[in-house]
Formats: structure tokens, sequence, C-alpha cells
């Protein structure tokens, strides 16, 4: 799956990942690991937010991308304080959200196709609600008839058997 990120995303090639970071390692000190290779534009090693300590790794900008190719070949697998250092091209910043889960754009960039297909889900309950009312007015409908026809059925049995009724029936045709 990391190489299908990668191949979704454009590796930045002035700016390394450096993982494996000893706790005793700031910014100054990876700047200063760093410095050798070329001109460094920036150093960052993201703070986590309960112990307020780098999370192990950090990032290291360079203004030249041969510089930074440079650091990586020398730096990755290097020691510093006793630790052991990943380096790599680091991936663009992401942020969590969007359509894909991890995406590199803003949470909110695929706000329009969700509300579209909020809008689509709410139709299709919508037109199936009224294809199960339509459906429920059919049987409801076919039920009565089928009552009515074997109350139909009853009243000619009952005709046949009841001379009395025989004998209404006609009168009710000769007064139509």
């Amino acid at each position: 799956m990391a190489q299908q990120v990668q191949a979704t995303q454009p590796v930045q090639k002035t700016t390394l990942y450096v993982g494996g970071l000893a706790e005793e390692v700031n910014e100054s000190i990876l700047h200063a690991a760093f410095i050798p290779f070329g001109d460094i534009k920036d150093v960052k090693t993201p703070l986590d937010q309960a112990t307020q300590k780098h999370r192990s790794f950090g990032f290291v900008t360079f203004l030249e991308k041969e510089d930074a190719t440079s650091a990586m070949d020398n730096m990755d697998g290097a020691e510093l304080y006793g630790r052991v250092l990943t380096v790599n091209y680091a991936l663009p910043e992401r942020i969590k959200g969007g359509e894909q889960g991890w995406a590199a754009q803003p949470i909110w960039a695929d706000a329009d196709t969700w509300f579209e297909r909020q809008q689509q889900e709410e139709e299709m309950q919508r037109i199936q609600a009224e294809n199960r009312a339509a459906m429920e007015a059919a049987e409801e409908l076919h039920r009565k008839k089928m009552a009515q026809d074997r109350e139909g059925e009853k009243d000619d049995e009952e005709m046949k058997d009841d001379p009395m009724a025989r004998a209404e029936a006609e009168v009710l045709k000769q007064k139509d």
C-alpha cells in the first residue's frame, strides 16, 4: 500500500524524512547532522501533543535537490545518538479526511460530492417509500376485491339453497 501512496503523490525531492531519532535529538542537532551535505531551508520535528516530545522522526528540507540526494545516500542507515536513522524522500503533508481516507487535500474538498451523494440517497429513500406505499395500496385493493368476490360467491350459493332469497332477488330484478 505504501507503494500505491507513493505512486499517487509526488515525492518532494528536497525534503527528507528522517526516522529513528533518539529522544535527545532536537531540531538544532538534526540541522547540525545534515548541514555538511548542503544548505538547509528548514528542519521540523513534529511534537506529540500528549508528551510535548518529538515523535522519533523529523523532516529536513534542503535548498537543492542534489544536496538532499547526497544527504539521503550518506545518512540512511547512519547512527545518531546511538540510534540507526532511516532517511527517505518525504511525501507531501497529508491531511486526514477526504473521500479516500488520508488525502493530500483538506477534508472539506469533497464536501460537494458528499452532499450530492446524501441528496441522491435521500431521493432514493423517498422513491422507495413511495413505491412501498403504492404496493401496499395495490395489495389492499386486491385483498378487498378478493373479499368482495368471495362474498358474491357466498351470496350466489345462499340464493341457490334459500328459496326465499331467490324470490327476493327476482322481485328486485322486476323492479329495475
